[in-house]
C-alpha cells in the first residue's frame, strides 16, 4: 500500500517590523538626495571641464595664425584625435560651442592653474588667504562656502549660448538656476519670450533689474507678463471654441499654466460660487500666489475685452477683499485674460488705483517680429515719460 506524503508544515510567518514608513521614506529621501547630488557634481564637472578645454583653444589660437581658416582646421584636427581617443562628445560643433563658452563666460569663471602634478586647481579671488581647489572639489562644495560659477548643465549652456542679448541671456540662465528648469522647459521659455514679455510689464529699473536679478516679484506688476502664451493648450483659434473649452483646457493643463503664470502661484478653485442678494456668481479661476501674500482671481474671456467686464472683475476683487482674504493679506488682484483689448477702455472705466489688470492672451508663440515692435512702442513711451 502506498503511504500518502506526510502533508507538509507550513512555516511560522515571519514577522514584520512595525512602523517602517517613516524610516522607508527617510531611506528614500538620502538615496534620492545623494543621486541628485552626484548628478549635479557631474554636470558641474562637466561643465568646468568645458570651460577650461574652451580656454586653452582660444589660448592656442591667439599665439596661432591669424588666418580665417586657421580657427575651422584647428578645431577639426582637434576634434577628430579627441574623437578617436575618448569617443563622443567632442565634435567640431560642441568644441567650438566650448570655445564660445569660455568667451562669453571668462569674467565670471574662478581662476585655473595648472599645478606642476597636471592636476588643475582653481582659486578663489575673493577669498583671503585663497583657497585652491581641484574642480571635482568645486563641484562638490556646498552653495554658500566656494562659489560655483556654473549652476547648469553643459545642455542648458549650449541653448543660452543661442541667444544673442547679452542681459537675456543672463536672465534665463538666472530663472533656469532659481526655478530649476528642465532642459525643455528652458526651451520652451526662449521660445515663448518670457524676457521680452516681462519686459512690457516693467519700467526702466525694473528692465535693470530682470538682467542682473532675474525675476523678483514684491508687487504686482512684477508677476504679469504681456501677452500670456497657452499654445500648450491644444486649441486651434481657427476651429472655434468656448470660454468652458478655454477653461478646461487649462485646468487639464494645469502645472504648465502654473508655470506660465510663474512664479508662487498655488491653485485654488475652478468656478467658484459667491452669493449675495440671492445672486450667484462665479469667479471662472481662483489662485493664491504665495510671494505677493494674495489671492489672484482670474477671469477668462475669449472676445474682445469690454467695459462691463472690467465693471465684474471689480465687483468680484471688491468681494474677496471684504468678505475672503484675511486682515493681514495682500489686496486681491483681479486678471482678465482676453484675445484682445483697448487699453482706453481700460482707463477709461478703472480707478487709477485699481488692482485690477487687462492682459492678452495668444495660443501660439510669438512672433518675434512682434514682440520687437511692441518693445520699440514701449521704449519710447518709457523715453516720452523721462
Amino acid at each position: 500500500m502506498n503511504k500518502k506524503p506526510a502533508p507538509k508544515r507550513s512555516s511560522p510567518a515571519k514577522a514584520k517590523p512595525d512602523g517602517l514608513a517613516p524610516l522607508i521614506a527617510e531611506v528614500r529621501n538620502l538615496i534620492q538626495s545623494a543621486r541628485r547630488g552626484v548628478a549635479s557634481v557631474v554636470d558641474t564637472l562637466q561643465v568646468m571641464t568645458n570651460f577650461e578645454i574652451g580656454r586653452r583653444i582660444v589660448e592656442h589660437e591667439q599665439k596661432g595664425a591669424k588666418r580665417a581658416a586657421y580657427g575651422a582646421e584647428l578645431l577639426k584636427e582637434l576634434s577628430a584625435q579627441l574623437t578617436e581617443e575618448f569617443g563622443r562628445g567632442f565634435s567640431k560643433a560642441n568644441l567650438e560651442y566650448m570655445r564660445r563658452f569660455y568667451l562669453e563666460w571668462q569674467d565670471r569663471a574662478p581662476r585655473i592653474t595648472q599645478q606642476a602634478s597636471g592636476q588643475l586647481v582653481a582659486e578663489e579671488i575673493q577669498q583671503k588667504p585663497p583657497v585652491k581647489l581641484t574642480l571635482a572639489e568645486i563641484a562638490q562644495q556646498p552653495a554658500g562656502r566656494f562659489s560655483k560659477p556654473f549652476t547648469l548643465s553643459w545642455t542648458h549652456y549650449v541653448i543660452l549660448l543661442t541667444i544673442k542679448d547679452p542681459d537675456a541671456r543672463n536672465f534665463y540662465e538666472i530663472e533656469a538656476a532659481k526655478c530649476g528648469w528642465s532642459v525643455p522647459e528652458l526651451k520652451r521659455q526662449k521660445a515663448s519670450a518670457l524676457y521680452q514679455r516681462l519686459l512690457l510689464s516693467r519700467d526702466k529699473a525694473g528692465v535693470k533689474q530682470l538682467a542682473q536679478e532675474g525675476q523678483v516679484i514684491t508687487k504686482p506688476e512684477d508677476a504679469l507678463k504681456d501677452p500670456y502664451v497657452l499654445e500648450f493648450l491644444g486649441l486651434d483659434e481657427k476651429a472655434g471654441y468656448s470660454e468652458s473649452d478655454l477653461e478646461s483646457a487649462i485646468i487639464g493643463n494645469l502645472e504648465r499654466f502654473l508655470l506660465e503664470l510663474g512664479k508662487g502661484f498655488l491653485f485654488e478653485a475652478r468656478q467658484k460660487r459667491f452669493t449675495f442678494d440671492e445672486d450667484h456668481y462665479f469667479v471662472d479661476l481662483v489662485f493664491y500666489n504665495r510671494l505677493l501674500r494674495c489671492y489672484v482671481i482670474i477671469d477668462l474671456k475669449i472676445d474682445k475685452l469690454t467695459h462691463q467686464d472690467l465693471g465684474q472683475m471689480q465687483m468680484y476683487v471688491n468681494y474677496y477683499d471684504r468678505e475672503v482674504k484675511l486682515p493681514d493679506e495682500n489686496p486681491t488682484i483681479g486678471l482678465l485674460l482676453c484675445q484682445s483689448k483697448k487699453d482706453t477702455i481700460v482707463k477709461l472705466t478703472l480707478p487709477k488705483d485699481a488692482n485690477i489688470h487687462a492682459k492678452e492672451y495668444q495660443l501660439y508663440l510669438p512672433s518675434k517680429e512682434l514682440l520687437q515692435q511692441k518693445l520699440l512702442e514701449w521704449t519710447r513711451e518709457q523715453e516720452a515719460k523721462a
